[in-house]
Formats: structure tokens, C-alpha cells, sequence
């Protein structure tokens, strides 16, 4: 039994193998002409730069949070200062995913483009191909990384279960302390571009989409793969990583485990995050199209086709893996493998309706996105108040959803059942992040298209695939948001049980102030990157019309833009800006847990996941369906109720764009980085714990 731990580094490798094929088969492809190239180039240098300049920063943070780790925990029989190493590694780990993903991801763009030029069917397996890279590397590198790290610590170093585990959760909180800032930081960069060239651009000049004599309009196309590639990438390499963590340390509390009678429920994890890599493989295979065809059911096929394997995988991982007759948790419940088969169902079948529910809300030529765009006709306020409501509704399904997945996976096995339900909605990450980053890929080669004078079919082709992007992009944050939640509600059952907490009772005044102040966190993190998002962006609008205003020619087409200062100043803007909110995210859960007490902090952590989830489908919905609202007066126009159209460049489109622009640091800066919020909180509590257990 104990052998199977090595399925986890074996499959990790297998999926870099994977990825590394995958990047060579890209880079072989046909990068077009000479113009494209040089627009490409300048694309991938402004990214590679940004990223260059965030780790930088992020090493000095890696480095004294691991020295503090390291003191905090010198002599202590049950992690020790190997926790600091765990730490960062994790960090590392993620920042490689993020660096390897961006890399080709800027290499997919232009190869993309050039695709179109012969159809949609190539197109799409460039554009495809570039994502899985990154959704390979990532789960490649989480599973590599914590089986490598449990067989040092168990055959290695000779530690029991106990210390082994414990250590390991370094390995997570490193993950999500470099999601938290890619996430921020990722999403100031690319919104601030993204206003600055829609404002200017769009509404006050008259440009069309990616124009080139636009000055923001590289640093838009860099931001797409700083935010939405290596951003996202983070993002959902520590909800992997957390996870396989959370159901580890709760599966210590088995009889079994304790016993020392099975190892089976702490190991199982890794080897389901293993066989979803399998899955994933073989998913990739089914995303194919036609020319005419609908690039979405080729997405869906593959993603849809792993969870449905990965379902059936499951029963036989539990079967095999679990001990014989069963075993009792904390609360005396027997759990059987049948139970645990049923609470990694109950996961997988909330992400896959969480990810429809999102679809739903912001896809083109739905009711919630016709209902936007057809308010738009009388201006601009009107709009706003629609995506708002949009945005407000859109909560409450995937909350049932979530909800009836908790309860369900409770009830069949216990907190260890939420633990796998979580990673049971994950286990597949290979292929959902693969689908998600193909998003930006496509929007990258629209630019690209438009800016080098591509043939009008080129266009189409690609605005086809970045219409697709966009709701890939949607229902990737949606599914994001759903993990997090149960990932979060996993590593807060962890942390109780370390802390030794057996119940929260919010009549306590100090664990009613710790809710409040966790309902509270959420607003105060939004609002710290939202107007980091509006200072940023009024820089990039200053430096647009003054470019508009001082270079000769420019709106005529006879001179270049300055496209490097706008790079520069959203890159200075999000390195500056994305600190504070880290910040609040790690120092609030050790600030609460040493005042106030583990009970105050479970408090927090109760707070903060609630409004946190609530406050991220909110806020990615809404800025979801008012950027597909825009896209539908785009093309051919679109059809009032009335019969009227009103076409690309009307009042209606204008204010559909200015309605966008609202919504952009909703669903790429505030929005996502909220889940990470709530999971790197939960996380720091996890590490925390023997430090204020009760």
C-alpha cells in the first residue's frame, strides 16, 4: 500500500513530459509574418519582464516569511524548521508553473494567428495546445512536489505520519502566497491597460478593438497572460495543493491511520490527484472541431469526458486503497471506500454545475447577458444597474450548489468527505486549467490579427475562438470560486482538529467579533484593489491622450504609439499596489489567532469564506456577463426586442463598453483574487494552529 504514494511523482512527471511535448510541438508551428513576429515579441518581452520584476520582489517576501517559519518552529518534535523548507519549495514550485505556463503561452499567440489563416481547426489546436501547457505543468509540478516531499520525510528522514503531514502544509501555504500576489498584481496590470485602452481608445477616439495606433494596447495583450495565464495558474495550483492537504491531515484522524493499522486514507489523496492527471491527458485528446463547428463542444468534451473517467477512477482508488471493513473518524462515524467514492462524486458533480450555472450567467445570447445588453439602449447608468442585478442573482445557484455538496459529502463521509469532495471537483485541474488559459491565447491572437492587418477571415476565426474564451474564462472562475470554497471549508476542518477545537459557538463575544471581522476582510481587500486598479488607470488614460495629443500623426496611422511607457506604467502601478493586500491576507489570521484566541479565529476564518465566496461570484459574474453584453453589439449588431439594431460604435455599444470597463476590475482583479484570499487564510490558520491550539 505504502508504495502507491509513488503514483503521485510518477504522474507528475508524466504531465511535465506531457507539457514539455506539448511547448515543442507549439514552437515548431508557423509564427507568421515578419510583422507579426515583432508584435508577438513585444507582447512576450513586456510579460517575461513583469514576471522578472514581481519575483524579485516575491523572493524577498519567500525568504523572511521562511526564516520566521524556520525560527517559530526550531525544535518543534511536530513540524520543525523543515516547515520553512516546504514553504519554499511550494513557492518556487508555483512560481515555475507560472514562469513555464507565460512563456509559451506568449509563444501560442502569434502561432495562433497564423493558424487562422488556414482555418478554425488549427487554430483551435494551437490556441488549446498552448493552455495545456500550463494546466500540465501546474498539476506536474503540485504532484511532484508533495510526493517528493512525503517520501524524504517518511523514507528518507524515517518521520511518522503526523510530522510528515504537518510539514507539508508549508508546501501549501507557499503556494498561496504566490497566488495571492500573482492573482492582485496580475489583475491591477492588466486592468489598468485594459480601461486606459478602452476610454481613451474606444469611446473617446473612436478605435476599434486592438488598434494599433492604440499606445495601451500591448500592455492589454500583456496583461491577458499576466492576469488570466500565470495569475489563474497560481491560483489553481494552490487549490490543488490545498486540497490533497486538507484531506491529509484529516484523514490523521482515522482509527485506522492512528492505529497505525493503514495509511491508505492519508496517501489516497495524492494517488487521486495522480490518476487526474491520467485523465487529463487523455481529455486533451477529445478537444477537437470542424471548420463551422463550435469550438465550445470541443472544450467541453474534453473537460467533461476527464471529470466522467475520473468519477469511475475514483471507486476504484477507494476500493482498493481503503482499509478493509472501513474505518471511524474523529466523531465515531464508520467511513467505507463506497462513502468516500460517493463525497468525490458529490465534488466533481458540483464543480461541472457551478461551471454550467456560470456559463449560463455570462454567455452571449442567454437572458442575463440579452438583459444587459438590451438596457444599454438608454445609457449607460441603465447597464450598470443591469449587470449589478445580473451579477447579484448569480449567486445564489452556485451557492445551493456548493451548499448541497458540502452537506452531501459530510453526510456520506464525514469532514474527510468534504476534504475529498474538494479534491474531487480538482482532481481534473489539468484540463480545466488547459481550457481556461486557452482563453487569453485567443484573445492574444484577435490582437495580433487586428494589429498586423490580418485578411477580415482571420479575424473572424479568431474572434470566434476569443468568444469561447471569454465564457472559458467565465466558467474557469466560477469553477475556481466553487473549489475554493471547498477547499477552504477542508482546510478550516483541518485547522480545528489541530487546533484542537471540537466546536465554534458564535454566542462568545470574542468568536462574534472574530465573524464579523472575517465578513468585513472581503470588502476591505476588494476595495484596496479596485482603487489600485482606478489610480493605475487614470495614469494610463493621462498617458494615452497625451500621446493622442503630442505625436504627430498618431490617430492617423502615419506614426508608431510609445507602447513601452504604457507597459512600464502599469507594470511600476501593479508591483507598488499589490503588496497591501497581501499583506492584510497573511497578518490578519496571526493577529486574531495570538490576541484573540483559535475559537476567534475559526471565527474569521468562518467570516471570511462566507462573505469572501459570495462577494467572488458576485463580482466575476457580474464583470463576466457585461464584457459578453459589449461583445454582442459587436459583428453584425444587436437586435433590440423592439426590432431595432444598434450596431458596433452606437450609444447602446458605447454604453455597453463603458459598462465593460466597470466590470473589468470586478472579473479579473478583485473578483478572483477573493478565493485566494480565503484560502490562504485558512491555510495560515492551518500552519498556525499548534502555536494557539486550546
Amino acid at each position: 500500500m505504502q508504495n502507491l504514494v509513488y503514483a503521485a511523482p510518477v504522474a507528475g512527471v508524466l504531465a511535465l513530459v506531457f507539457a514539455w511535448s506539448k511547448a515543442r510541438w507549439v514552437a515548431q508551428q508557423d509564427p507568421g509574418e515578419a510583422n507579426m513576429v515583432e508584435i508577438a515579441g513585444r507582447i512576450q518581452e513586456g510579460a517575461l519582464a513583469f514576471l522578472r520584476a514581481e519575483y524579485r520582489v516575491l523572493t524577498i517576501f519567500v525568504l523572511i516569511v521562511g526564516a520566521i517559519l524556520g525560527v517559530a518552529y526550531f525544535g518543534d518534535p511536530a513540524r520543525g524548521w523543515q516547515i520553512a523548507g516546504a514553504f519554499v519549495i511550494g513557492a518556487a514550485s508555483s512560481a515555475a508553473a507560472g514562469w513555464a505556463g507565460m512563456k509559451v503561452a506568449t509563444n501560442a499567440n502569434v502561432r495562433t494567428t497564423a493558424a487562422a489563416r488556414l482555418g478554425l481547426s488549427p487554430a483551435l489546436n494551437v490556441a488549446f495546445s498552448g493552455g495545456t501547457v500550463m494546466g500540465m505543468t501546474v498539476v506536474g509540478l503540485a504532484t511532484l512536489g508533495l510526493g517528493v516531499l512525503y517520501l524524504v520525510f517518511t523514507n528518507v528522514l524515517g518521520w511518522d505520519l503526523t510530522r510528515t503531514v504537518n510539514v507539508i502544509t508549508g508546501f501549501s501555504m507557499g503556494a498561496s502566497s504566490i497566488a495571492l500576489f500573482a492573482r492582485v498584481g496580475g489583475g491591477i496590470y492588466t486592468k489598468a491597460a485594459d480601461v486606459g485602452a478602452d476610454l481613451v481608445g474606444k469611446v473617446e477616439s473612436g478605435l476599434p478593438e486592438d488598434d494599433p495606433r492604440n499606445p495601451a494596447v500591448i500592455a492589454d495583450n500583456v496583461g491577458d497572460n499576466v492576469g488570466d495565464v500565470a495569475g489563474m495558474g497560481a491560483d489553481l495550483f494552490e487549490s490543488f495543493v490545498g486540497a490533497i492537504i486538507g484531506a491529509m491531515v484529516l484523514a490523521l484522524g482515522f482509527s485506522a491511520v492512528k492505529d497505525g493499522v493503514s495509511v491508505g486514507p492519508v496517501i489516497m489523496p495524492l494517488v487521486i490527484a495522480g490518476a487526474g492527471i491520467i485523465c487529463s491527458m487523455v481529455g486533451t485528446f477529445f478537444v477537437r472541431t470542424k471548420e463551422g463547428g463550435n469550438p465550445q463542444h470541443a472544450l467541453d468534451a474534453g473537460a467533461f469526458g476527464a471529470a466522467g473517467v475520473m468519477a469511475i477512477a475514483t471507486f476504484g482508488i477507494a476500493y482498493y486503497m481503503w482499509p478493509e471493513g472501513g474505518t471511524t473518524n474523529t466523531q465515531g462515524v464508520t467511513v467505507t471506500w463506497m462513502n468516500v467514492g460517493w463525497a468525490t462524486v458529490a465534488g466533481l458533480a458540483a464543480g461541472v454545475a457551478v461551471g454550467l450555472i456560470t456559463s449560463y450567467y455570462t454567455s452571449m445570447e442567454k437572458p442575463p447577458v440579452d438583459s444587459i445588453a438590451e438596457q444599454s439602449k438608454t445609457g449607460t447608468a441603465t447597464n450598470i444597474i443591469a449587470g449589478l442585478g445580473v451579477g447579484m442573482q448569480s449567486t445564489a445557484l452556485p451557492i445551493l450548489v456548493i451548499a448541497a455538496g458540502v452537506v452531501i459529502a459530510a453526510e456520506v463521509a464525514g469532514l474527510y468527505g468534504v476534504a475529498i469532495a474538494a479534491l474531487g471537483m480538482l482532481s481534473t485541474t489539468g484540463i480545466q486549467l488547459a481550457v481556461d488559459a486557452y482563453g487569453p491565447i485567443a484573445d492574444n491572437a484577435g490582437g495580433i490579427a487586428e494589429m498586423s492587418g490580418q485578411a477580415p477571415q482571420v479575424r473572424e476565426r479568431t474572434d470566434k475562438l476569443d468568444a469561447v474564451g471569454n465564457t472559458t474564462a467565465a466558467i474557469g472562475k466560477g469553477f475556481a470560486i466553487g473549489s475554493a470554497a471547498m477547499t477552504a471549508l477542508a482546510l478550516f476542518a483541518a485547522f480545528a482538529q489541530t487546533a484542537g477545537i471540537t466546536g465554534i459557538d458564535i454566542s462568545k463575544p470574542l468568536v462574534m467579533a472574530g465573524l464579523f471581522l472575517g465578513g468585513m476582510l472581503p470588502f476591505l481587500f476588494s476595495s484596496m484593489a479596485m482603487k489600485a486598479v482606478g489610480v493605475a488607470a487614470m495614469d494610463m488614460i493621462e498617458e494615452v491622450r497625451r500621446q493622442f495629443r503630442e505625436i504627430p500623426g498618431l490617430l492617423e496611422g502615419k506614426a508608431k504609439p510609445d507602447t513601452a511607457r504604457c507597459v512600464k506604467i502599469s507594470t511600476e502601478a501593479s508591483l507598488k499596489r499589490m503588496l497591501a493586500p497581501g499583506a492584510l491576507a497573511i497578518l490578519t489570521p496571526v493577529i486574531v489567532g495570538f490576541l484573540m484566541g483559535a475559537e476567534a479565529l475559526g471565527g474569521l476564518l468562518a467570516g471570511v469564506t462566507v462573505s469572501g465566496v459570495l462577494m467572488a461570484l458576485f463580482m466575476s459574474n457580474a464583470g463576466g456577463a457585461w464584457d459578453n453584453a459589449k461583445k454582442s453589439f459587436e459583428g453584425g449588431g444587436y437586435k433590440m426586442t423592439d426590432g431595432s439594431v444598434h450596431p458596433k460604435g452606437s450609444e447602446a455599444h458605447n454604453a455597453a463598453v463603458v459598462g465593460d470597463t466597470v466590470g473589468d476590475p470586478f472579473k479579473d482583479t478583485a473578483g478572483p483574487s477573493l478565493n485566494i484570499l480565503v484560502k490562504l487564510m485558512s491555510v495560515v490558520a492551518l500552519v498556525l494552529a499548534p502555536l494557539i491550539a486550546v
